[in-house]
C-alpha cells in the first residue's frame, strides 16, 4: 500500500518553513531525517501493509459470513420469516437489472487493480462484503435481499430432474412402492371413459364436448409411470375398496373439479344420492349400496378468511395465516381419506395476518403495508392446515397432499388474451418445471415433510399425491375458449386452470386407487 504525502513523517516538517534565511536547526533537521528515513521507512511500510492484511483475511472470513447465512434463510426451502419476506415480482423484475453507482465503480475499480496490482483475493472480498454491508444498513433492507435470491435462482440451470426437488421429493414419498408420478403421457385408444351425456356432474365451465371443442386427441392418453403399471380406473374395485370409507376434499375449484371426476368415473356403475345441507360450495354425496360417501369442503385459503367485501370476490380477502378454517378441520374428524390440495386463489389480492396483526399484503392499494409475495402465504397456509391435522385428537383418517396443477396460459397472462390451445401431451424433455410452479411445488413439499415428521408422533400418516409433474405436461387438457358459447358482447377470459371433464385430470383417480391400496396394504 502506498501513502500519501501527506501521510508521511516527513511531510509535516516540509510545509512548516517560512523563511528563506539560512539556519543551522533546519539544516541539521533535514540531514537527519535524510539519513534516518530511508533506514525506517520500509519497516514503517511492512508493519501497515501487515496489519490491513490481517484486517482484510479476519474480515473476509468472518464478515462475509452474516450474509451468506442471510441469504440462505431467504431460499424457498426454509421457513420464510416476515421480516425477510420478497416483495412483489413485478417489483423485483423492476429492481433485478438495475446496479448502485457504489456497486459499478467497485467492479471497475477492482478489474483495473486486478489488471494492474494483482490485488489479492482476500482484499476482492473485503471490497463485496463493504458494498453488501453499506446496502444491509440501508433503510430498504429487501432492495439488498431481494435481487440476492433473484439472481442465485437465475444461476441454476432449468432441469426437470433439479436436485433438491429429487431429494425433497424422495424423502416425501414412500419408497416401499414405485414412483407412480414420474413418467409419460402415452396414447389410449380406448378412452374417454364416460361423456357429458352419460355424467351429469360436469359443470357448464368444464364440458368442453358440449361447447364445440372440435379436437378429440385430449382424451386418447393415459399416464405411464416409468417403473410399474398404471391401471386405468376400475369403479367396480374402486367402490370394494372403499365400501364404509368416507373421502373428503378439501380446497378450491379445481378440488371439486378432481370430486366431479371421480364422481363421472363411479357413474358407469352407480350414481350417488346428494345429501349436502347446503346449496354452495359446500356438498356431500353418499353411495348407499357401498356405505360410501364423499364430501367437499370449500377451503381455497385453508386458513380462517374474511371477506373484505361480502358481494365482491375481487376484493381483497383477509388471510389469518396462523388460525384454523374450524369448518373443515373440525368436519373432517370422522373421515377416512382426506385430499388437501390449494393454489390459484394465492395470487389474488390478500391481506395478510398473523397473531391479528396485519403483516403484509399481495396486490393491495395501500403503500404503508409491506407488499409481499403469495410464497409467503402459501407457506404459512399449508403449514396452519397440517397443524390443524396433527392437532386434532378426532381425527385418525390419512391425509394425502395433491400437489399444485399448473395452469398453461400462453401469450399473454389469464386477463390479457392468454389461451391454451395445444392439442396433444408435452413430452417431459419439452417442459420443465419453472418460475411459480416450482416455488408453490417446493413449498409443497417442505410442508408435507414437517407435516409428515410431526405426524409420526401423533400416529397420523400423511402422504405425497403429486400432480404437478405429470399435469405440468398437459397444456391441453384446458377447457380454454369451450366452456360457454361465443358472445361477442362479453370478453371473457380463457380457462387454462381448470380441467375438461372428461379429460386429463381422470388420470388423477388412476392414482387414487393406487395409494388407496397401498393403504389398505399397510
Amino acid at each position: 500500500m502506498k501513502f500519501q504525502s501527506s501521510e508521511l513523517p516527513v511531510g509535516k516538517p516540509q510545509t512548516r518553513r517560512k523563511s528563506s534565511a539560512p539556519k543551522i536547526a533546519p539544516l541539521v533537521a533535514i540531514t537527519i531525517l535524510f539519513t534516518i528515513i530511508p533506514i525506517y521507512y520500509p519497516s514503517i511500510r511492512y508493519s501497515s501493509q501487515k496489519k490491513i492484511s490481517e484486517a482484510i483475511s479476519s474480515n473476509s472470513e468472518e464478515s462475509i459470513q452474516p450474509i451468506d447465512h442471510l441469504e440462505n434463510d431467504l431460499q424457498v426451502n426454509q421457513p420464510c420469516p416476515v421480516e425477510d419476506v420478497p416483495i412483489r415480482e413485478e417489483e423485483k423484475e423492476k429492481e433485478k437489472p438495475m446496479k448502485s453507482q457504489d456497486e459499478i465503480s467497485i467492479k471497475f475499480e477492482t478489474k483495473s487493480d486486478t489488471k494492474d496490482k494483482k490485488v489479492p483475493e482476500p482484499r476482492k472480498k473485503l471490497e463485496r462484503h463493504d458494498q453488501r454491508a453499506r446496502k444491509k444498513s440501508s433503510h430498504r433492507q429487501r432492495d439488498f435481499t431481494v435481487p440476492k435470491v433473484a439472481e442465485k435462482v437465475e444461476k441454476k440451470p432449468p432441469s426437470d430432474g433439479d436436485g433438491d426437488v429429487r431429494s425433497l421429493t424422495s424423502e416425501v414419498s414412500d419408497s416401499e412402492y414405485c414412483n407412480l408420478f414420474s413418467g409419460e403421457w402415452v396414447e389410449n385408444p380406448e378412452g374417454p371413459y364416460y361423456t357429458n351425456e352419460t355424467c351429469y356432474a360436469i359443470q357448464q365451465h368444464q364440458n368442453c364436448m358440449k361447447f364445440g371443442r372440435p379436437d378429440n386427441g385430449y382424451l386418447k392418453w393415459r399416464w405411464q409411470p416409468d417403473a410399474c403399471e398404471l391401471p386405468i380406473f376400475d369403479p367396480i374395485q374402486f367402490l370394494e375398496l372403499v365400501k364404509g370409507k368416507s373421502l373428503a376434499f378439501v380446497g378450491d375449484s379445481v378440488a371439486r373439479n378432481h370430486m366431479q371426476s371421480l364422481i363421472c368415473l363411479l357413474s358407469r356403475v352407480v350414481y350417488p344420492e346428494d345429501i349436502s345441507e347446503t346449496q354452495d360450495e359446500n356438498r356431500r354425496w353418499i353411495y348407499k349400496d357401498y356405505d360410501f360417501n364423499i364430501s367437499m369442503f370449500w377451503a381455497p385459503y385453508l386458513v380462517k378468511t374474511e371477506k373484505t367485501d361480502l358481494n365482491d370476490v375481487t376484493k381483497p380477502f383477509n388471510l389469518y395465516l396462523d388460525e384454523f378454517d374450524e369448518f373443515w378441520t373440525t368436519g373432517i374428524q370422522s373421515f377416512d381419506y382426506v385430499i388437501i390440495s390449494a393454489g390459484h386463489w394465492f395470487f389474488r389480492p390478500t391481506m395478510f395476518y398473523l397473531n391479528r396483526r396485519l403483516v403484509g399484503c399481495l396486490y393491495c392499494p395501500q403503500a404503508n403495508v409491506s407488499h409481499v409475495t403469495s410464497y409467503f402465504s402459501y407457506r404459512r397456509a399449508f403449514r396452519t392446515a397440517f397443524r390443524a391435522i396433527n392437532s386434532n385428537e378426532n381425527y385418525k383418517g390419512v391425509t394425502f397432499l395433491r400437489t399444485f396443477a399448473p395452469s398453461h396460459f400462453e401469450n399473454g397472462y389469464w386477463d390479457k388474451g392468454g389461451d391454451c390451445v395445444r392439442t396433444k401431451p408435452l413430452k417431459r424433455n419439452e417442459k420443465v418445471l419453472d418460475d411459480y410452479n416450482l416455488e408453490f411445488y417446493k413449498v409443497q413439499l417442505d410442508e408435507l415433510k414437517i407435516a409428515q415428521r410431526a405426524g409420526r408422533r401423533t400416529g397420523l400418516r400423511f402422504r405425497l399425491f403429486d400432480a404437478t409433474q405429470p399435469m405440468l405436461l398437459r397444456p391441453d387438457g384446458h377447457p380454454s375458449k369451450y366452456g360457454r358459447w361465443p358472445n361477442p358482447n362479453v370478453t371473457v377470459p380463457n380457462d387454462c386452470v381448470h380441467w375438461c371433464l372428461p379429460g386429463p385430470i381422470d388420470t388423477w383417480n388412476d392414482f387414487l386407487v393406487e395409494l388407496l391400496k397401498r393403504e389398505v396394504g399397510n
